[in-house]
């Protein structure tokens, strides 16, 4: 369930940074690992929901506004930094139940297509957690641009995508409600 979570904060960062294909052009963004995450939502035994977040993952996509489109993003969640601020938990979600964190020690989302329109875009591309490669499509759309107060300039994105922990091979018995959970991406990108 938390590897899903992760593998959408990968196609989360590919959502906020439109990387263009035309790379003569596009500027290059790094992800602010500080200001990067990604938060799951789920629903527990029906009777609760149970949040938390990945707290590190690394990445990049560039982004040119002639032709946002074109654009490319690839994200990586580090899966132990899972973080549901109850450590038992925690060591559960990282164990063989959920995320089996060392044999998958990384999450992976890589974009194949974007399309965006009045700073919202739809991102399609593979998610890849618990050794399962899968096409994921989910919404995002750009907080802000602009230059920084150390003289950088920063792009920031929120996305959203609701996936099936099964199709990831994360099938633990959670109760009928808790199949299906939430991710929240929030991406922060300093231009190269």
């Amino acid at each position: 369930m938390k590897h899903t979570f992760i593998a959408f904060a990968a196609s989360a960062a590919l959502l906020l940074g439109t990387a263009n294909i035309n790379r003569a052009h596009a500027a290059q963004y790094t992800l602010d690992p500080t200001h990067s995450f990604v938060q799951f939502s789920i629903a527990h035994l029906g009777y609760s929901l149970l949040q938390g977040r990945f707290n590190t993952l690394s990445g990049s996509f560039s982004y040119d506004p002639k032709q946002p489109n074109a654009a490319r993003i690839a994200v990586e969640v580090e899966t132990a930094s899972i973080d549901s601020n109850h450590a038992e938990r925690d060591k559960h979600l990282r164990g063989a139940d959920f995320l089996d964190v060392e044999n998958y020690p990384k999450a992976r989302f890589v974009s194949s297509a974007i399309h965006e329109a009045n700073g919202k875009a739809t991102v399609r591309g593979d998610l890849t957690l618990h050794g399962v490669t899968r096409p994921v499509r989910f919404e995002a759309e750009l907080i802000g641009a602009g230059k920084d107060p150390w003289g950088g300039y920063r792009r920031g994105y929120k996305g959203s995508l609701t996936i099936k922990r099964a199709d990831f091979g994360v099938s633990y018995n959670l109760g009928p409600a808790a199949e299906t959970m939430r991710l929240d991406l929030f991406i922060e990108g300093i231009r190269q």
